[in-house]
């Protein structure tokens, strides 16, 4: 039975005036018959808060580009293709579009840009799943969504010169366009592509009767924001022929992703997940079981990496000599600082380029954990570049694989010169490269910059300059437990926290504090741009997000402390820097404070109202975790569920009272009586990772108890709560409840 709690419907969200929010405002008001006065008020505050939304959450974001490069006798000219995405609130759905920068180097000095053209129109790339630029002459491969057909078109200087209706062939089912599995490669002599797609389940050896017998068999999935996958294939296409074709050789046990032609166009690399004896959700973690793979064009399939290790993101040099892959371990954290390998394809020997950091030192370099850009390596083959978290920050570093020396291409890592707090990599090619960076107080933007020789600095020239720059203060904060709050295992870790507050309030009073926790729990909040964090100090709150220990940025040992510590050491480090922002900064009001999150953050927002009852005055939480025991069997990574509490999993594992026992006392259902603050709940009704009855079971024992508790349910979302009608929802709600019981 699903709760009649109400919500922000679609329908009511096609307009964004102030009238569409007035059924909301009433029921956050709990339901009190309002003056005319009094709704005339609302009507106005709701208007402010959905004009804040949509200008926070309006600018766009680049996510993804490429370099074309065209030699001269004077000089080069680089174009570079920024794809974008953008939230377009009237249509209710996310926006692409692309956008050419075209860049002047002199021949004599190529690692300065001397000129950069005004940028071309934007174009909608609107239904483009996945493109690929071919390596020689630029063609450019796009699968397109149309309608309920998938499309395979080949662009070059002439306009489109092939197109293939994949759905019409039914060789497989529906392409893969995720981050976790899709891919579509070129191959060196541009007359092939591959790409990956689910298994065709047409074909059937038992005739109509079989097809009967099985409709009704179980299909296991890969979880959580993957539902639609379950049996990928590699797809091979002859660009002469038009001929589509599955890829023989791959392992039963495997389920195939992140291909790329190998040198010569004979074979394939790949990625293999192992799916026996079940699958476990895939979505942000990294340490599921798989193997990097090589298969030929006649089946022969070769295994590359080592055993029981998980490998992903394969990348291969400009020269064909060297594949580079990340590697972590199986089970344990579900993210975790991994490795950086790399193969030499004539030896077929692998060594580690990165090592795992477990301990970094401040102004250190602090481990790899995100995933490689498609293309990462410099032209002569020698230094591979990336981004990565690294304490409150995501910074841009540089490898060289001859003295294996890792460098911050950013700026430096102490912390001066900090213009910007986020550097994401898009791409590196012929050593120039295009990165994202972006602030709390500054939308994304794109800048471009040549590697440098040596230790020489980057030169980097802005593409875009920000559509604004808000009024906001931020700051970065390091924190170091008492004494009484160290883990005897892990000793003297800190963590730490980015404050975000209005530079001028709106008011003279002092300034409430949200504190605002990312999930995970192995993730980050780094000091970058946030439209929750944004519309918040806009609207006049301070914004407190806090990188517990256990976060990704601060070395694997940070990570490995969390585990058999939820709820307790991840607790006290949030309250530990509450507290500490509360004691440096006077403008910010002790007696309203909030805490909002979602997942882990949810489940830390959940223990903290419980724990601290008279210090928190309202609370926000996005399918959270409320009680670890139920959640065992109904979620997709059963395997975290043991490792959180201390325990090891296996296949074969089942729950003993032992195991409930430890993750009901580390549960906030346990502390829920305590609870005085006002609770909103924010549940997707397809969440796969965290079921949505976690949060009803909170929602029962406080309305048992006449708490106040308001619940909004999603029946189309999932774990993220990532449709953007939803997203306004949650936001709007949640400021309207902050703004009640603050």
């Amino acid at each position: 039975m699903k709760p009649t709690g109400r919500h922000l419907h679609r329908s009511e969200r096609k307009s964004w005036l102030g009238c569409t929010l007035a059924p909301l405002v009433d029921t956050a008001r709990n339901c009190i018959p309002p003056t005319r006065d009094k709704v005339r008020q609302a009507r106005m505050e709701s208007g402010q808060i959905a004009g804040v939304y949509a200008e926070v959450s309006g600018f766009p974001t680049p996510v993804s580009a490429h370099i074309k490069v065209e030699e001269l006798p004077e000089f080069r000219v680089f174009q570079s293709v920024g794809k974008w995405s953008q939230s377009d609130l009237v249509r209710g759905s996310g926006l692409h579009y692309s956008q050419q920068w075209t860049l002047i180097a002199d021949n004599n000095n190529h690692k300065t840009v001397r000129t950069v053209l005004p940028a071309g129109p934007c174009t909608s790339v609107s239904g483009e799943l996945l493109r690929a630029f071919s390596p020689v002459q630029g063609s450019k491969a796009v699968i397109r969504e149309a309608g309920n057909q998938q499309l395979l078109e080949i662009w070059d200087g002439h306009g489109l010169r092939k197109c293939l209706n994949l759905t019409a062939l039914k060789i497989h089912g529906k392409v893969y366009d995720d981050a976790q599995f899709g891919s579509l490669s070129w191959s060196d002599c541009e007359s092939r592509l591959l790409y990956v797609a689910e298994k065709s389940r047409n074909s059937s050896a038992s005739g109509e009767s079989g097809c009967r017998k099985d409709r009704n068999v179980y299909c296991e999935d890969w979880g959580e924001a993957l539902t639609s996958k379950s049996v990928p294939v590699v797809c091979v296409v002859d660009l002469h022929s038009g001929a589509v074709g599955v890829l023989q050789g791959v392992p039963a046990d495997v389920s195939p992703g992140q291909a790329l032609w190998a040198p010569g166009g004979q074979s394939v690399f790949f990625v293999g997940w192992y799916h026996e004896p079940f699958r476990l959700g895939l979505k942000f973690c990294s340490n599921r079981k798989s193997s990097l793979f090589e298969v030929d064009m006649e089946g022969h399939c070769e295994r590359l990496s080592g055993e029981n290790l998980s490998v992903s993101c394969p990348r291969l040099s400009p020269d064909g000599s060297t594949l580079v892959f990340l590697q972590g371990r199986v089970f344990g954290p579900h993210h975790q600082c991994l490795s950086l390998q790399q193969l030499d394809l004539k030896t077929r020997k692998t060594s580690a380029l990165i090592d795992v950091v477990n301990r970094p030192q401040a102004g250190e370099f602090a481990g790899v954990y995100e995933a490689l850009p498609s293309c990462c390596w410099s032209a002569d083959s020698q230094r591979v570049v990336f981004s990565s978290a690294c304490r409150n920050w995501k910074d841009l570093f540089i490898v060289d694989r001859r003295s294996k020396k890792v460098s911050s291409l950013s700026h430096n890592l102490s912390g001066a010169s900090r213009d910007c707090g986020s550097w994401k990599l898009l791409t590196v090619q012929r050593d120039l490269m295009v990165v994202c960076c972006s602030s709390p107080n500054t939308p994304p933007t794109l800048r471009v910059g040549f590697l440098p020789e040596k230790s020489e600095a980057v030169t980097w020239q802005t593409l875009q300059q920000p559509a604004m720059t808000f009024d906001f203060s931020w700051t970065s904060l390091d924190i170091k437990p008492p004494p009484e709050e160290d883990n005897t295992h892990y000793s003297g870790l800190d963590f730490g926290s980015v404050v975000v507050k209005p530079s001028h309030p709106l008011c003279d009073s002092r300034i409430p504090l949200v504190v605002f926790i990312h999930g995970g729990p192995h993730s980050q909040f780094p000091a970058e741009w946030n439209s929750t964090t944004a519309g918040l100090v806009k609207l006049g709150c301070a914004v407190l997000m806090v990188n517990y220990r256990g976060s990704t940025g601060f070395g694997q040992d940070s990570i490995q402390s969390l585990i058999g510590n939820v709820g307790s050491q991840d607790v006290k480090d949030v309250q530990r820097a509450v507290l500490a922002v509360l004691r440096s900064d006077e403008t910010l009001d002790s007696k309203r404070i909030a805490v909002i999150g979602g997942s882990h953050g949810g489940f830390l927002c959940c223990h903290l109202v419980g724990q601290y009852p008279d210090f928190y005055k309202a609370c926000a939480a996005r399918n959270p975790v409320i009680n670890a025991a139920t959640l065992l069997g109904t979620s997709d990574i059963v395997d975290w569920r043991y490792t959180s509490a201390g325990f090891q999993f296996s296949y074969d594992s089942v729950p003993t009272a032992e195991v409930l026992a430890a993750l009901l006392e580390k549960s906030p259902i346990t502390h829920a009586v305590q609870i005085k603050a006002a609770v909103l709940l924010m549940l997707g009704g397809k969440d796969r990772r965290v079921s949505p009855h976690q949060g009803l079971e909170l929602y029962k024992v406080l309305k048992s108890r006449a708490s106040p508790v308001r619940l909004l349910w999603f029946p189309e979302d999932g774990h993220s709560l990532s449709r953007l009608d939803t997203q306004a929802d949650c936001f709007i709600n949640t400021a309207l409840w902050l703004q009640q019981h603050l």
